[in-house]
């Protein structure tokens, strides 16, 4: 499989900071209920701490310590309850709430100055009229590039007040001479879930799903609207480096593909009572054909979404075997902004099944997984995981139609894609981590993206050079210092379809992004080939 380095970076950020965090029940799903503390053991912790801050020998931070005694413990019960500070929470839930209050962009530092790199649709930024390339040379009427610029510092500023203005004098690309200033006022921004839609092959559409927000549902009704306008009669849906969210954005999806009365999911805990999610009759794509993509990042809400649709024979699913996520978490907040996820439940699929992979090893071991399974070569033979004893000594669960799926370790692909090993994905795992091709972009290619008016064009027409390959290897070279001549050889298609994705989503957006990166993708050739 061509699978893309891009997808496999971005996923790997993703795994524990989204995929450790779970499924979650919604806040509008909380009930008014309360833990049950233990008095005693509580004021025994306060009393604890208390001393320290008063009575130990040198000055410590009581609220780090605390926040991190709580987090040992939440990690005793298993790898998914956690401790989270306020900053991280507030992150967490911006993330899931489908917007947060801001400028709207994205940006890059470069040589000491600020470039914005993205702008966010609908935005203050855009509504100022910002675009992508623009070098912010002075903010509030004075001086910012080439002060010692730091991304902490530029972050401080751009969360800073929620309601006064900032002032940035920028250079546009196309004409880095004329100086011109924008009046920006932090506002709503929109966050959306739905990395990419359009039309794949004939009829057949296409849907990138990155996260379970409380707008994926109303992306997701969106995106297929539009999709039929243009001809779609069968979808493919991306579920790849897709780590969770809501729990009841995962069963409203699910509901778009099932008929009513379907049962999607249950939970149950020792102290949650078994509870039922059901298909109710407002689906919008209840009968056309349908292939879903996992890999090894697919977690917790994508492998209910993904699990159900298996078990009631809906779907194809094409990949790797997903992460094996079956733990659902509760948010409890305090005063201070901090919170604890804890898990509540454990969900099963229509069939029964769990797909929670054992903790049972600690928490290391848990979250090297992953690696374990590439090192067995599960990533790259079907095989190895049918053999694999976590599979072999269980009593296989059945779908509607007799098909057997497998159950405690994931959701086992119908159609399995075994992972690239044709490029250094270190190699090109550095390169996005230091956004080089961001930088390559916004420094070298901006006049010919110029030349280009429309995406499709773009992408159907553009291709990495020869000459211009050579040229972002020189651009790269420190990165590339200690690099095999081979493996740069080996990586080099890999490179080339990333540069021109990073340079298309630079001018367009994430649909043309995802556009050039799939063109070459083996999975999704499958899944289009099973949907035919």
């Amino acid at each position: 499989m061509k699978k893309t380095a891009s997808i496999i970076f971005r996923s790997a950020l993703l795994v524990f900071l989204g995929v450790l965090l779970g499924v979650f029940i919604s806040r509008d799903d909380l009930s008014e209920q309360l833990p049950v503390f233990s008095f005693k053991r509580a004021d025994k912790m306060s009393k604890v701490l208390q001393l320290v801050q008063y009575n130990y020998v040198d000055s410590v931070d009581v609220d780090s310590i605390e926040g991190a005694t709580v987090h040992e413990l939440l990690q005793k019960l298993d790898p998914h309850s956690l401790y989270l500070p306020p900053r991280q929470a507030t992150e967490v839930n911006e993330r899931l709430e489908g917007g947060f209050t801001g400028l709207g962009i994205e940006y890059r530092l470069l040589r000491d100055t600020f470039v914005i790199t993205q702008i966010y649709p609908g935005s203050p930024a855009a509504k100022a009229g910002l675009m992508g390339g623009a070098k912010i040379i002075a903010v509030n009427h004075k001086k910012f590039s080439g002060t010692g610029l730091t991304e902490a510092g530029i972050d401080k500023l751009l969360k800073g007040s929620k309601t006064a203005p900032l002032y940035f004098s920028a250079l546009l690309p196309g004409d880095y001479q004329t100086k011109k200033t924008f009046s920006l006022k932090p506002g709503p921004v929109a966050l959306s879930s739905l990395d990419a839609a359009y039309i794949a092959a004939d009829n057949i559409g296409y849907i990138k799903i990155s996260k379970f927000a409380s707008t994926t549902d109303a992306d997701f009704r969106k995106a297929l609207a539009d999709l039929k306008i243009q001809g779609m009669k069968k979808l493919v849906l991306d579920l790849r480096g897709n780590g969770g969210g809501y729990l009841n954005t995962a069963t409203a999806l699910a509901d778009e593909f099932l008929p009513s009365g379907k049962l999607i999911v249950y939970t149950k805990g020792v102290h949650e009572p078994r509870t039922d999610y059901f298909a109710t009759d407002s689906g919008r794509f209840e009968t056309g054909k349908l292939a879903v993509l996992i890999d090894e990042y697919s977690a917790s809400a994508s492998e209910i979404l993904a699990g159900a649709l298996q078990d009631l024979d809906r779907a194809t699913i094409v990949g790797r075997r997903s992460f094996g996520k079956g733990l659902v978490q509760q948010q409890f907040p305090f005063d201070d902004g901090s919170a604890v996820n804890l898990t509540v439940a454990r969900y099963y699929t229509p069939s029964g099944r769990s797909i929670q992979k054992s903790y049972s090893h600690g928490i290391e071991s848990y979250r090297n997984e992953l690696a374990e399974r590439m090192r067995k070569g599960e990533l790259f033979s079907a095989e190895s995981n049918l053999n694999d004893s976590l599979f072999t000594k269980q009593s296989p669960y059945r779908t509607s139609t007799g098909k057997k799926v497998f159950s405690g370790g994931g959701i086992m692909p119908d159609i399995f894609i075994p992972a690239d090993t044709t490029t250094n994905s270190v190699l090109v795992n550095q390169l996005l981590e230091k956004q080089i091709f961001d930088e390559y972009v916004i420094d070298r290619m901006q006049p010919l993206l110029q030349t280009y008016v429309h995406a499709d064009q773009f992408v159907k027409n553009f291709d990495v050079t020869d000459k211009t390959f050579a040229d972002f290897l020189q651009y790269a070279g420190p990165l590339l210092k200690d690099v095999k001549l081979q493996d740069i050889k080996n990586s080099k298609p890999e490179i080339g379809t990333l540069l021109k994705a990073h340079a298309a989503r630079f001018k367009w957006g994430n649909t043309f992004y995802y556009q050039t990166i799939n063109s070459n993708d083996m999975a999704l050739m499958k899944a289009i080939t099973a949907v035919k």
